[in-house]
């Protein structure tokens, strides 16, 4: 997994490629962690180059929304493939995370 930090006028976009699971999400979370206490800010999850996602995967990407929504920010699923988008239909956390 590879995961690329774009600041884009006021949001942050987190390029991730490759697959997201038990292995990779230790340096995902390394990641994304520091950004969960910026308060009001945009954080995007560009999910173009998403290969798979595991349950753990989710568990990050269920984290990464509540921290930041709580704090006043937004948190956005972009360029979903039809397999993550499978999955994130399937969990029920397309009713409560914001995908364009």
């Amino acid at each position: 997994m590879e995961v690329k930090v774009i600041e884009q006028n006021d949001a942050i976009v987190l390029a991730i490629e490759g697959r997201v699971d038990t292995v990779t999400v230790p340096e995902l979370e390394m990641v994304v962690s520091p950004i969960w206490g910026k308060t009001a800010i945009t954080l995007v999850f560009d999910c173009e180059k998403f290969e798979y996602i595991s349950s753990s995967g989710l568990r990050i990407i269920l984290t990464t929304h509540k921290q930041i929504t709580a704090k006043g920010g937004k948190f956005i699923l972009r360029n979903l493939n039809c397999e993550v988008r499978s999955v994130i239909d399937l969990t029920g956390f397309s009713r409560i995370l914001t995908i364009e």
